[in-house]
């Protein structure tokens, strides 16, 4: 389902969600929000995810409308708060119920006011039409299904010049992320987009095990 897969993460079956889904797609529970905020949240990942250099790198500004989809235990979502301050929101969206009460709680300890967590289910973004200025996400998308259809309704979400931000891992034998058999490479993402009537509009290469993607309709 929609979260972050990480380090040596156990992944369940593959999905074949029709048009738009691809092999890699895989279906897998993250409930018990701890247990994975131990692998989600681990300090090491800082060193290669880089969660600052990433939000650099997108000119995420304050005042923006951000949807962290797949947010999982929130690792983005509070560093995303700050940058975009009271004048923006972060839209936490996730699809396990234990997920967002997490990050519910992770905010509110946090003093992060701007934080919405969203729970939503996996063949929708859960998210208002023209409601935001960036859909980040990040170690997410080959778990979803029919993403074709899914890229036409996040379409309707995004303001005027809205852009979606797609970070995941790189194929190869890589120290961190899924099993080769379980990635999405850069080039299918980028066909996926496209068929769906999107345009790349920049490849940012400032990670040593993912790249980055930004999109807009």
């Amino acid at each position: 389902m929609i979260c972050s897969l990480l380090a040596s993460a156990g992944c369940g079956g593959h999905g074949h969600g029709g048009h738009g889904a691809h092999d890699a797609t895989v279906h897998h529970r993250f409930e018990n929000p701890e247990k994975w905020g131990e692998r989600f949240d681990a300090p090491e990942r800082d060193a290669w995810q880089q969660p600052d250099v990433v939000i650099d790198a997108l000119k995420i500004q304050p005042g923006q409308f951000v949807a962290d989809i797949g947010a999982g235990t929130g690792y983005f979502t509070v560093r995303i708060s700050p940058v975009v301050g009271m004048d923006g929101r972060v839209l936490a969206v996730d699809v396990e119920p234990e997920m967002v009460e997490y990050i519910r709680t992770r905010a509110a300890k946090a003093g992060l006011k701007n934080v919405e967590p969203i729970l939503t289910t996996p063949d929708t973004p859960g998210l208002s039409a023209d409601s935001v200025d960036l859909a980040f996400i990040c170690d997410t998308w080959h778990h979803i299904d029919n993403r074709i259809d899914y890229l036409n309704q996040l379409r309707k979400t995004l303001r005027e010049g809205g852009k979606v931000a797609i970070v995941d891992f790189k194929e190869g034998k890589l120290p961190v992320g899924p099993p080769q058999g379980h990635k999405l490479s850069r080039q299918a993402v980028i066909e996926e987009f496209t068929t769906a009537g999107w345009t790349l509009r920049k490849e940012i290469d400032v990670l040593a095990y993912q790249y980055i993607l930004v999109f807009e309709p």
